[in-house]
């Protein structure tokens, strides 16, 4: 048996074509999709993740606005940009690209945005929210992992549900999705015993270490059927791959998302999605 796989690209550009049709009613009801992103400093990475973010947005109707940073810019300096961005009435969503500079507090930075604007899920008060399964808006990557199951009809309910990642960007907020569908989950980590046991029992593996060096999935690891989600990357051997031994667990798994083309692609996507949501709102005001 080999897997099926679970085409992010394809799922994407689902979301990306639904995401340009709302963003074409809005603009003809006179609201212009308008998305802030902030970048602070000069990490080649994350000025490329900015850069593809605002390629993304033009190519589906929404409108960016780039604001830059230098590296040594005060905490004070980046919360005086976000809330004049708060109260821009133009400005619809807003993304502070992470990581910030080690002098700047995310958590300060988070609690002052404004959570109708804050199309990645991350401020304090989508966050709590989440937890009670009434968030405005949801963190990008889970959020895209829970659409590409849905898209290719995966049942999620009453599944073991193993995540093999702690992070407030990923393995959290995805835990309480997959709860809100009925799942029970596992959150493992670094200290976590018996790993290995652990996934061995999981009908769905969710992993995001991306770090060979220090967790590598093989087919030795699962179950027969299971379903394997890479969200881990890294470049290995002159490639780039995930956490997952693709060619060898594909023969194990009835579904798996390639690296790259599998979660990658829905994160943006799902940031788009979001914007529309938060220019949606202003429909309602």
């Amino acid at each position: 048996m080999t897997a099926q796989i679970l085409d992010g690209l394809a799922v994407a550009a689902n979301v990306r074509s639904n995401v340009k049709k709302a963003a074409n009613q809005l603009q003809n009801e006179g609201i212009k999709p308008c998305l802030a992103t902030v970048l602070v400093g000069d990490d080649p990475s994350s000025a490329i993740y900015v850069r593809n973010k605002q390629k993304a947005a033009a190519a589906t109707g929404i409108l960016t606005r780039d604001h830059t940073l230098p590296s040594s810019a005060t905490q004070r300096e980046l919360i005086q940009l976000v809330e004049k961005l708060n109260t821009d009435a133009e400005v619809h969503g807003i993304l502070i690209q992470l990581p910030l500079p080690s002098q700047i507090n995310e958590f300060v930075v988070f609690s002052i945005l404004n959570p109708t604007k804050d199309v990645d899920g991350l401020t304090p008060y989508n966050a709590g929210m989440l937890v009670g399964g009434k968030a405005l808006f949801k963190p990008c990557t889970p959020s895209g992992i829970v659409e590409l199951l849905d898209f290719h009809k995966i049942e999620i309910s009453g599944k073991d549900s193993l995540i093999v990642n702690r992070s407030t960007l990923v393995g959290k907020p995805l835990a309480f999705l997959l709860l809100e569908r009925d799942a029970t989950v596992i959150l493992c980590h670094s200290k976590t015993k018996r790993l290995v046991e652990k996934i061995r029992n999981a009908d769905i593996v969710v992993t995001a270490v991306g770090n060979r060096e220090h967790f590598f999935l093989t087919e030795d690891m699962i179950k027969p059927h299971s379903i394997i989600i890479d969200v881990g990357i890294s470049r290995h051997g002159g490639k780039i791959g995930g956490d997952v031994d693709f060619e060898n667990v594909k023969e194990k798994a009835s579904w798996i998302t390639p690296v790259p083309g599998g979660v990658g692609p829905m994160t943006i996507s799902m940031l788009l999605k979001n914007t529309i949501t938060a220019a949606s709102l202003k429909k309602i005001e």
